[in-house]
């Protein structure tokens, strides 16, 4: 999550934000390409008085051949006391972020690396993550983990790569001080006191992106509900936040709730229904981690119809469709996590504040479009090389132009088969190719030209409208070689007409307006 509202600030801090160089991505290691992740089992103590963390994590993988070395990622900043395979010390190397492991003379699928340090500190979440350590109003800790753009190295040895996820899920235990709650992924299936300490056992069996393998760590108030999912699944519902704003928390539950309704009315069904709906307040604005998303917007909300809408909850939310349960393996096609995800945030204007607010807010977030940067970066890109603004509002204004082009009854049934369709859903992680071939299948449009002009070049067509007689119009579309359907707005009502370059006649009396509703994406 890096938000749109904070666009502006982002590019502010762009210069300085991977002034550690974590990034990740890029082409996939060749010692990693063969191995495959099936588990997780993450143990750590967390250390707030000296902001460290110190444990193990047990690493279940497969390889289809026997492996000389085995190679993860863990930053530096980290020291590596022991790793364990079959029960024995095994040898390391642990430089420049690698950590490289010579397995013993085994079948063994597994091994469990024991580590520790302080925590490398955020310097300006979630845009540059890393642990944000804060005390609360009452003087407690509070603790936040942000790592989007840098990956799970950051707190654990792993196969940091996108295209890597844990296929049986992780188990997540952490230990804290008394009075601290740890909130993570998943269901907490365990808590146990032992002296002055407390820890939580997480777990999910779903698949899941490392740098949504996440927990924040304070002392919180919970409200919680049952939620019944439009597929008739009873889901855990719940909010934590820091006992100061404990009298907040029934309402940001109560947005979620709607949230959720309406981002299942448009999607389908919430994606994990076996472990919560939840969100944590955080020390920093917010990510969208599987099933515990990171809440920092202060209960800002604002009324949109008969609703609250709190764009910050509302946007993290729907990426557990884009971007959990829907999600990429090569940041190029990052557009699908937050283009698809910020259409979301449009459709709660449609939704709850009707075509006007709707169309409205269209206006305000494409007004400032540069078309600086292709919404689909080249293949192999890192998450440095692929994140930029465009992503959001450009692969929102897509998707909008789409709906105006296939019309409402074809496109929400489009959208809502492909994230629904199990070949392009959790461990079948997707392309743009993905995309945009089943979206042409599926509605048996021709929309090639539309998908390589829009998400492939920083082109926009021009609209030309050249007088014709006493009551007639050529309307055309420059800067394209296909066609387009156009509302046009004459004396005689509004039209829908195919429209190309080399332009179509119309009657008016008066001048005509083209695409008078603001569905496609032109210059004028």
């Amino acid at each position: 999550m890096k938000k749109l509202t904070f666009l502006l600030l982002l590019t502010c801090f762009w210069s300085s934000a991977f002034a550690q160089n974590w990034d990740w991505g890029g082409p996939l290691d060749p010692l990693q390409a063969k191995m495959k992740i099936r588990h997780y089992r993450l143990e750590l103590e967390l250390l707030p008085e000296s902001q460290g963390i110190q444990g193990s994590n047990t690493i279940t993988f497969s390889a289809a051949e026997k492996l000389d070395t085995l190679r993860f990622q863990l930053i530096d900043e980290y020291e590596v006391s022991k790793v364990l395979m079959d029960g024995k010390e095994v040898k390391f190397s642990h430089q420049n972020d690698l950590l490289d492991i010579i397995p013993v003379d085994c079948t063994c699928d597994q091994v469990q690396i024991f580590y520790g340090g302080k925590t490398p500190i955020a310097q300006n979440p979630p845009w540059t993550g890393g642990f944000t350590w804060e005390k609360d109003l009452l003087e407690n800790h509070w603790m936040g983990l942000s790592c989007q753009g840098e990956g799970a190295k950051v707190f654990m040895p792993a196969l940091d790569h996108p295209s890597s996820e844990p296929s049986e899920g992780v188990d997540l235990i952490f230990t804290a001080p008394k009075p601290y709650f740890v909130a993570s992924n998943g269901r907490l299936i365990d808590t146990q006191e032992t002296g002055p300490k407390m820890t939580y056992h997480w777990q999910t069996d779903y698949p899941i992106s490392n740098y949504n393998i996440n927990f924040t760590l304070g002392v919180f108030h919970e409200e919680k509900l049952d939620f019944t999912s439009s597929s008739g699944d009873v889901i855990p519902m719940q909010v934590w936040v820091l006992q100061e704003n404990r009298a907040k928390a029934k309402g940001l539950l109560e947005n979620l709730k709607v949230s959720t309704e309406t981002l299942e009315k448009y999607f389908g069904p919430f994606p994990f229904p076996k472990d919560k709906i939840a969100v944590v307040e955080t020390p920093y604005l917010g990510m969208e981690h599987q099933t515990i998303n990171a809440y920092g917007n202060n209960f800002q909300s604002i009324p949109m119809g008969k609703v609250r809408y709190d764009w910050l909850l509302h946007h993290e939310l729907g990426h557990e469709w884009f971007g959990n349960k829907v999600s990429v393996s090569d940041w190029a096609d990052m557009w699908i996590h937050e283009g698809l995800t910020a259409y979301g945030d449009w459709l709660f204007y449609w939704k709850h504040g009707g075509p006007e607010a709707y169309f409205a807010k269209v206006k305000s977030e494409s007004r400032n479009i540069p078309h600086a940067k292709p919404v689909v970066s080249p293949p192999n890109s890192t998450e440095e090389e692929a994140y930029h603004p465009e992503i959001y509002t450009k692969g929102a204004l897509v998707i909008h132009a789409l709906r105006g082009v296939l019309g409402d009854e074809l496109f929400f049934s489009a959208i809502k088969a492909f994230v629904m369709d199990e070949h392009f859903t959790y461990l079948n992680q997707v392309t743009t190719k993905d995309f945009t071939d089943f979206v042409q299948s599926y509605t048996g449009k021709d929309l090639q030209g539309f998908f390589d002009l829009y998400l492939y070049t920083t082109s926009v067509p021009t609209l030309k409208v050249s007088k014709k007689g006493k009551e007639a119009y050529v309307i055309a579309l420059q800067g394209i070689d296909f066609e387009m359907p156009v509302e046009i707005e004459t004396s005689e009502g509004v039209q829908r007409v195919p429209v190309g370059k080399k332009g179509v006649e119309v009657k008016s009396k008066t001048p005509p307006i083209v695409d008078p509703r603001g569905w496609l994406i032109l210059a004028r």
